[in-house]
């Protein structure tokens, strides 16, 4: 005889309805984990100027980005990773401003010295973008929405 389930019963299976990871409402900080943490410190401080929000240690520093941390690490608290290769992007960041601020960034960035990917483009889904790089490779990008 073969078993039939109900529709009551099929949604227990509905791994959307019935997991606690359904209580995920935002991202609350980023790790990046930096191969030269005093090059990564100084471009994330000096150059993007963002807030120190606090240091745990030399390998681990906060910086607040309105209700979002992003925090440089050096890996080994948790894991034990190997490095990022040199020339390879760990990941990308996007910082949303205001139209106007994206060619104002983009303008400090070469002020700078820091060399821009593409310079501030209107993008045919309604963004205005910028990319470059930080010291470790890793994609930033500003943006606003048109």
């Amino acid at each position: 005889m073969k078993d039939e389930m109900t529709s009551e019963q099929t949604t227990d299976f509905n791994p959307r309805t019935r997991s606690p990871f359904s209580a995920i409402r935002a991202i609350d900080y980023t790790v990046i984990f930096a191969r030269d943490m005093a090059a990564m410190r100084r471009f994330y401080e000096d150059v993007l100027a963002l807030s120190l929000a606090r240091e745990l240690s030399p390998n681990w520093i906060e910086y607040g980005i309105g209700s979002n941390t992003l925090a440089l690490a050096r890996p080994s608290r948790i894991a034990a990773d190997a490095p990022t290769p040199a020339g390879s992007a760990s990941l990308q960041l996007a910082f949303k401003v205001s139209a106007a601020e994206v060619d104002a960034c983009a303008e400090e960035l070469v002020r700078q010295g820091v060399a821009l990917l593409s310079p501030p483009t209107n993008q045919p889904f309604g963004h205005r973008t910028l990319f470059f790089r930080d010291p470790d490779g890793n994609l930033l990008e500003v943006y606003a929405e048109l």
